[in-house]
């Protein structure tokens, strides 16, 4: 059973690959930033669980099926695991904003199907990574540590929550995922 605190769990649009304000509809619209992939694989390398919860209404609001999404998620598995690494799980909401369900974040429930997935007892202590308020709302009532990316819509996000990035703040702040990483792997190596 992994450790709460060797796991990382990432938002996928805008902190993996290119987010787009018409969604990410289509295999060729999924643009990984390669950096991004390298760094979960060297997380992977070090002995780090990583997974990805995803909000995905393009799904509900039928821009794309599950079949598209699946195809998608294939090829970023393949990615990693080309550079080494591996995605222990990917969650994912289908649901719009209206659906009531309680997996769409801010809502922590994909977060709760990753604990489940992973066989864990509690998420205190693992990290979640996104670009946006909601990703960090998600992990806040399972305990993760908040990190914020500039990628994506982080920088909108930043701009809109200064306080984010305000000291004292508990939100880690990096220009990307890698950025994110480095940094990890660094504390991890003075620990």
């Amino acid at each position: 059973m992994p450790s709460p605190d060797r796991l990382v769990i990432l938002d996928r649009d805008g902190v993996i690959n290119r987010d787009s304000d018409a969604y990410v509809k289509s295999l060729a619209e999924w643009i990984p930033y390669p950096s991004a992939i390298q760094a979960i694989a060297r997380l992977s390398r070090a002995g780090w669980t990583v997974a990805v919860a995803t909000n995905q209404s393009g799904i509900a609001r039928g821009y794309y099926d599950e079949a598209t999404l699946a195809e998608m998620h294939e090829e970023l598995d393949r990615l990693v695991k080309e550079a080494g690494g591996d995605i222990d799980h990917i969650a994912w909401c289908p649901h719009g904003p209206g659906d009531e369900c309680d997996c769409r974040k801010p809502l922590p429930g994909l977060l709760e199907q990753i604990r489940v997935e992973l066989g864990m007892q509690t998420l205190a202590g693992s990290w979640m990574v996104g670009d946006s308020l909601r990703d960090l709302q998600a992990g806040e009532p399972m305990g993760c540590r908040p990190v914020l990316v500039r990628t994506g819509k982080g920088e909108r996000t930043l701009a809109s929550h200064p306080e984010l990035a305000a000291e004292g703040s508990d939100t880690h702040v990096f220009d990307d995922l890698a950025g994110f990483v480095d940094w990890l792997l660094e504390q991890e190596e003075h620990s």
